[in-house]
């Protein structure tokens, strides 16, 4: 290419990038105006779950030319703007917010991890015949911190667009389930054994899918509940890192083991740059060296570059092939949200008594 054709390739890179680019930022600029709508919030409904809700709908309503004029800009908003958008939800949380839950906390989180994707593994694949992808998304949103899990692990596994949206769809329709739920089951409880706030916000804050949901089941209950299951929450999340870097690990096992058969070249561990993106600006929030105005400005952009990247996921999916994926979707995540209701409370209730979480 000669350098002439090669200044002219830039220019029009960028103009092939703006039709997606503003179309997914229409969509999150409705959704995120949609979201301070009292009622959603009340709810538990954020910017994001709408984002990607709006986002399918018009999607599916474009026609073909639509799709092929903004396939380069929705592409990147889904990939490279959700990356950026991972690392900057670093600055939510700190390290010091695990001593807030102690051990018990910490052990609590934790073994609801594991469990629930090891279960989302096993019975995902094994018992509703779903592809390991889906499986392991469903698997991930169930198990730590809801859509934004979903859409930080998609890249890692490779997911396609409907299998992404899918587990969206699960993870946010049983979250919602669980913001009338287990305000109800405490009152149900209450009634038979005294229950503490903290008891019940570690067991909200350790087994709801995302934080606006645990938030609106926590003040269901009251603002002391509502601390305590934002804080164990918080820790939840902060598990998403490593997470990633494990299965990133496992991936690169598996397709070793494969290569050895075909007489391939062993495929190299990826460490995703953006679970240790997120983990540097946890610290960084950690230290306590940037002010308050600049944390809630980089918070807000955050909000922003990912209700983009999940609009973008929206208007890429295509109804007909999340209607091929069937009832197994659903079938898996009704028995993990039963797994981390019942489950997740029995786990609560024998760690906090072993570990002294009153």
């Amino acid at each position: 290419m000669t350098p002439a054709a090669a200044t002219l390739s830039a220019p029009s890179t960028v103009l092939r990038l703006v039709p997606g680019l503003l179309l997914a930022a229409a969509v999150a600029a409705a959704a995120t105006a949609m979201g301070h709508l009292a009622w959603l919030q009340a709810n538990g409904i954020s910017a994001l779950t709408l984002a990607i809700v709006i986002g399918l709908v018009v999607g599916n309503l474009l026609p073909g030319s639509a799709h092929a004029s903004s396939a380069e800009g929705l592409h990147l908003a889904k990939q490279r703007l959700l990356r950026l958008g991972i690392v900057l939800y670093g600055l939510r949380l700190t390290f010091q917010d695990i001593g807030h839950v102690g051990i018990a906390g910490l052990a609590i989180d934790t073994t609801v991890l594991c469990s629930t994707f090891a279960l989302a593994c096993v019975l995902g694949t094994r018992v509703f015949g779903l592809d390991r992808r889906t499986a392991i998304l469903i698997g991930a949103g169930s198990s730590i911190c809801g859509a934004a899990a979903v859409m930080a692990t998609e890249p890692v596994v490779h997911g396609r667009p409907e299998q992404v949206a899918v587990a969206v769809a699960t993870v946010v329709g049983f979250g919602s389930v669980a913001i009338f739920l287990y305000p109800a089951l405490y009152h149900l409880l209450a009634a038979i054994h005294p229950l503490s706030a903290t008891t019940y916000g570690l067991w909200a804050g350790s087994t709801i899918h995302e934080v606006a949901q645990v938030v609106a089941a926590g003040h269901a209950v009251g603002d002391p509940a509502a601390d305590i299951a934002v804080i164990a929450k918080m820790v939840r999340v902060m598990m998403l890192a490593p997470f990633l870097v494990i299965l990133s690990a496992w991936f690169a096992r598996s397709g070793s083991a494969a290569a050895s058969h075909s007489k391939q070249a062993r495929p190299p561990i990826t460490i995703p740059w953006f679970a240790l993106g997120f983990v540097a600006m946890a610290g960084v929030r950690s230290l306590g060296v940037l002010p308050a105005s600049t944390i809630a400005v980089a918070n807000d952009v955050d909000l922003v570059v990912l209700a983009i990247a999940m609009a973008a996921l929206g208007l890429t999916t295509r109804l007909s092939a999340m209607k091929a994926a069937g009832l197994a979707p659903l079938g898996l995540g009704a028995a993990l949200f039963a797994w981390l209701v019942i489950g997740g409370g029995a786990i609560n209730l024998g760690l906090g008594a072993l570990l002294g979480q009153g």
